[in-house]
């Protein structure tokens, strides 16, 4: 068969540039390109790599300092905690002071009005006394006719109020 033997010749040279082709593209972008795209591929993997690092150093700086402040803030709040508490034990200490000077001049006004009104009051019932000790003589005197002395009608009169 001519046809089978045709093909052998017609895919020799065929075959032959394939292998020139494959041949150029190995040497072109196998020993050429490929190199370099390495190059590249480890550059960027080492800047991620030291990128990595560097965050991490960030982050470890970051915390520590984050721990600091933390820590500033706690011992400022116990600081404040503790100078508010003797401000009000201060502020209390004071007040006693104050509702006890109160408390002893209230009472000191207290007393003085008492007394006043003491004063006034045995005043009121001497007066009464003697209104009503002058009212009783006048009355036996114009009921009975009999003349009370103004000692006996006081008596008299002190008895009454006292049982009343």
């Amino acid at each position: 068969m001519p046809q089978i033997a045709q093909i052998v010749a017609t895919y020799a040279s065929q075959i032959f540039w394939l292998v020139v082709v494959f041949g150029l593209i190995y040497f072109v972008i196998g020993r050429g390109m490929l190199p370099k795209i390495e190059e590249t591929v480890e550059a960027r993997d080492a800047k991620i790599a030291s990128d990595l690092a560097e965050a991490s150093r960030a982050r470890a700086a970051a915390d520590a300092t984050e721990e600091a402040w933390r820590q500033q803030m706690a011992e400022a709040r116990a600081a404040a905690q503790a100078e508010t508490a003797a401000a009000k034990a201060k502020a209390t200490v004071e007040a006693e002071v104050r509702v006890k000077a109160a408390d002893a001049g209230l009472n000191a006004k207290l007393a003085e009005a008492e007394a006043g009104l003491n004063t006034q009051k045995d005043a009121a019932i001497g007066e009464i006394e003697t209104a009503a000790a002058e009212a009783a003589q006048d009355l036996v005197a114009r009921l009975s006719g009999a003349d009370v002395s103004a000692d006996a009608a006081r008596d008299a009169v002190k008895k009454a109020m006292a049982h009343g």
